[in-house]
């Protein structure tokens, strides 16, 4: 017999005889012990038997349940409002527990660092990394973030916050804003900064601004140089050119502080807090149910009064002192500025027209603008004033000064302090010092006298520091 024949026979006898009867063949031919029990079933099996009988279970309820449609349909009603409703209470938990989370993660972040520092001034606050190598080319103090700038500055980061968050409307603003009249008329309108803010400005100058180069062209609020020495170059000659800049402290707007910033080596982070300490827009005060607030005229410019702005303002117009005092010379003038003071000066008289065309030209493209009513072509044969000396020999001060002051020291001494003191100055003294100091200074030959004369009115004492100088 083939073997297949044989398995097919086999096949035959298992399924028409029971598990007993084919158990007691086997022992009477000696193919299983006669003391052993039947075999138990493998685990497989069993559990593959119990899902079977599970799932015939639940194939009877449901068709003894089917014999009743309504009643199904309730029941499966009632199982799905069941499964949604705890589906929707699970969301719910985890939807709670993701925003708590999210609400420490970002409390976290906020508290760590300046994440928003106003509408339209947060963009590129996540970039972080500042050019260390740039930094330390230029000796400048390197930091990445609000943290580590606030640390440098010496204050906390939540003053940092405070002092750099930019509000179109505030109750309490970081200046205090006064107005003092001009000598050409008209009112000049300062920005002084208080305590906290000008701590944090005083930093940024020292420790940033000031390690900058300037222009050799740049005489105003840079070391060693003066009002002297910007008119200096301008001493004898046939024709010296004044122009004013118009609005120049406004005119310097946020976006470019920023830009000076970032081009000397920090990161978009950094010089964002950098140029919102140093700059704050014109506001208006305004009252809204018996509050007083501070409204924001326009953009942030940098407010004069701050002591960062003239540094600013000498490293924002490095070009610009390039480009004049190349113009200057191909024209074989000199030129200097004092802030907004641009001075011109040469023998060639009739190159004026053709050197203020071209210097009109190149303002425009630097983003400045002349004060037309305040430019002067000055000759030999009148007065030559560069910012309030006369240079026509020597720098000195005006004639009118030296016997304003000479008359002012006569009535000192034979009326009292305070007869002369016509405009109710809070410090006359110290004004009249500092007018006589100013003398000394540009022309110590007229300077010394009104110093000695100035002692002898106010009955100094030869021991007095300055009272020797006569």
């Amino acid at each position: 017999m083939a073997d297949d024949e044989k398995a097919k026979l086999y096949q035959q006898i298992v399924s028409r005889a029971d598990e007993q009867r084919i158990v007691e063949r086997m022992r009477l031919h000696g193919f299983w012990p006669a003391d052993k029990p039947l075999p138990k079933d493998p685990p497989d099996e069993v559990r593959e038997r119990q899902q079977v009988e599970a799932e015939l279970a639940h194939l009877r309820r449901e068709h003894s349940t089917v014999r009743d449609p309504e009643k199904a349909l309730a029941q499966e009603r009632i199982r799905r409002w069941q499964e949604s409703k705890k589906r929707r209470a699970d969301r719910k938990v985890q939807k709670l527990q993701e925003q708590v989370r999210r609400r420490e993660a970002w409390k976290k972040t906020r508290d760590a660092n300046i994440v928003h520092t106003g509408e339209g001034f947060s963009a590129g606050l996540q970039q972080k990394n500042s050019d260390a190598a740039a930094l330390q080319a230029r000796g400048l103090p390197v930091a990445n973030d609000s943290p580590e700038l606030a640390n440098l500055i010496g204050i906390k980061l939540s003053t940092l916050r405070w002092l750099t968050y930019h509000r179109k409307g505030a109750t309490v603003v970081h200046y205090h804003r006064y107005s003092i009249s001009k000598k050409t008329g008209g009112l000049r309108y300062i920005s002084a900064p208080k305590a906290a803010l000008r701590q944090a400005q005083e930093w940024v100058l020292q420790n940033i601004l000031s390690r900058l180069p300037v222009e050799p062209q740049a005489h105003g609020f840079v070391l060693e140089r003066s009002v002297v020495s910007n008119a200096l170059p301008h001493v004898n000659k046939n024709v010296v050119i004044n122009l004013d800049l118009k609005d120049f402290f406004p005119s310097i707007t946020f976006r470019r502080v920023k830009g000076l910033f970032r081009q000397v080596g920090y990161g978009e982070h950094v010089a964002t807090v950098l140029a919102l300490l140093c700059t704050e827009p014109p506001r208006v005060a305004t009252e809204l149910d018996g509050k007083v607030y501070h409204v924001a005229l326009g953009q942030r410019v940098l407010p004069q009064g701050a002591c960062t702005s003239p540094a600013i303002t000498n490293l924002l117009c490095r070009r610009l002192d390039r480009r004049l005092a190349g113009l200057a010379k191909r024209h074989d003038f000199a030129y200097t500025r004092y802030a907004d003071d641009l001075t011109f000066s040469g023998e060639n008289g009739k190159a004026v027209g053709r050197l203020l065309r071209s210097v009109r030209s190149i303002l425009t493209s630097e983003g400045f603008a002349e004060h037309p009513r305040k430019t002067k072509v000055m000759r030999r044969a009148s007065r030559q004033e560069v910012t309030g000396l006369t240079v026509n020999v020597r720098p000195t001060v005006s004639r009118k000064e030296v016997r304003q002051l000479r008359a002012i020291i006569h009535n000192v001494a034979r009326h009292g302090l305070e007869s002369q003191n016509r405009s109710d100055h809070p410090d006359f003294e110290g004004h009249l010092r500092g007018r006589v100091q100013f003398v000394r200074m540009v022309d110590p030959q007229r300077g010394e006298p009104l110093l000695a004369a100035l002692h002898r009115a106010l009955g100094t004492s030869a021991g007095d520091g300055t009272a020797n100088i006569s």
